[in-house]
């Protein structure tokens, strides 16, 4: 029987067979598609339309796609965004040509070369005393331009019932934003020395983004189907931090938001965390995560995809894995094919699988690989699944 894309995505949600894999694509920044591929699929579909960007934001590079593109590519998703507030995008709108993109947490975006941009201004990078953070400018997470627009947005989807839902309030990421206010080698070093100061700054923000996610679910959480988090925990080969300074400093963090979650909403919790994260994927289970994002297979234990089915088979929906970092930049549409066909016979096994890319589909990639990999899923995605 086939499935609508939403019914589709909830049979996964719940363990159940859906009649093919889901595919997540073009809905986040963190499963999106930048605008030189996007700009390649649109040239393939003969469309003619305006360049839209996520968060109507061009120096982040990833594309808003309309419609047409997004059945193209068969996205059983669509998405629903907060915004930063209106004197952010005044500001950037007016900002001089080539200068640093402000966001409201005073990190900045700075132009590297033609529309490549870098997140390189940091705020706080010399700050070492909770009196600095006392002083600092922190954003109003209850300006109502935030969130006021959700509730439509959502709302019309919802009711035409035909896709999922992935609602994602921007980077409600602890450690990220830590990073982001001070730089990575900065606040790695505040980790370790003055553990005090770290985790003063962690809750901070923790507290911002929870105010911010309370607004957000306030406004649409009775109609979402997913909604999105997460932090950058791992590298190619291992973690950033160990695991025990993760379940002291960043765990309980990360498990007060997700119960902060779960008392607003029904929806399931998409956790997205790069790099090799296997000796944490227990702990992600235990404070409440329900589908884990974006399986780096380049990365350490991550691409041991087979130990991962069997450890965490119907305990956690898997989300990602077609690598970014080879196959899609450098494979052929084949290989490409061949690759999606692998992961879906491993994860996608008796359900708990939705395919997308690990992260954002970069401008390396070509269309012709973005259309090759969505045709794979049409072609092998479907169950029973072909060996």
């Amino acid at each position: 029987m086939t499935m609508t894309s939403r019914e589709r995505v909830q049979a996964v949600l719940h363990y159940e067979i859906p009649d093919r894999v889901p595919i997540i694509i073009g809905v986040s920044n963190a499963t999106g598609i930048k605008i030189k591929p996007y700009r390649g699929i649109k040239k393939i579909l003969g469309i003619e339309s305006e360049d839209r960007y996520l968060y109507d934001w061009p120096e982040l590079g990833s594309a808003l796609p309309d419609e047409t593109v997004m059945e193209r590519l068969r996205s059983d998703v669509r998405g629903v965004l907060d915004r930063f507030p209106k004197d952010v995008y005044d500001r950037n709108q007016s900002r001089p040509p080539h200068s640093p993109f402000i966001d409201d947490w005073g990190n900045g975006q700075m132009e590297i070369g033609p529309d490549n941009w870098y997140p390189g201004v940091h705020p706080l990078p010399d700050a070492k005393t909770v009196e600095e953070l006392d002083y600092f400018p922190w954003p109003n997470m209850d300006d109502s331009f935030r969130t006021v627009h959700v509730r439509d947005q959502a709302l019309k989807i919802h009711q035409e019932n035909q896709y999922a839902i992935l609602a994602t309030p921007w980077l409600m990421f602890p450690f990220e934003r830590a990073i982001g206010l001070q730089g990575m080698e900065k606040f790695l070093f505040n980790m370790a020395s003055d553990q005090d100061f770290a985790q003063e700054m962690l809750k901070r923000i923790n507290k911002l983004c929870m105010t911010n996610m309370g607004h957000f679910l306030d406004q649409c959480g009775d109609v979402i189907d997913i909604i999105k988090i997460g932090d950058d925990l791992g590298t190619q080969e291992n973690l950033m931090i160990s695991p025990r300074m993760y379940r002291k400093m960043l765990k309980p963090l990360h498990a007060e938001m997700i119960a902060l979650i779960k008392q607003k909403t029904k929806a399931k919790v998409f956790f997205h965390t790069d790099g090799d994260v296997f000796n944490l994927v227990e702990d992600f289970i235990e404070i409440g995560v329900d589908i884990l994002n974006p399986i780096q297979t380049s990365a350490g234990k991550m691409s041991n995809l087979e130990e991962l089915k069997k450890q965490y088979d119907k305990r956690i929906v898997f989300c990602g894995a077609i690598d970014t970092q080879k196959i899609l930049p450098h494979g052929s549409p084949e290989e490409v094919k061949q690759e999606v066909r692998r992961v879906i016979n491993i994860l996608g096994q008796g359900g708990g699988y939705m395919l997308a890319t690990v992260h954002t589909v970069m401008n390396e990639v070509s269309a012709e690989n973005v259309l090759a990999m969505v045709d794979a899923v049409e072609e092998y995605g479907y169950y029973p699944l072909k060996a």
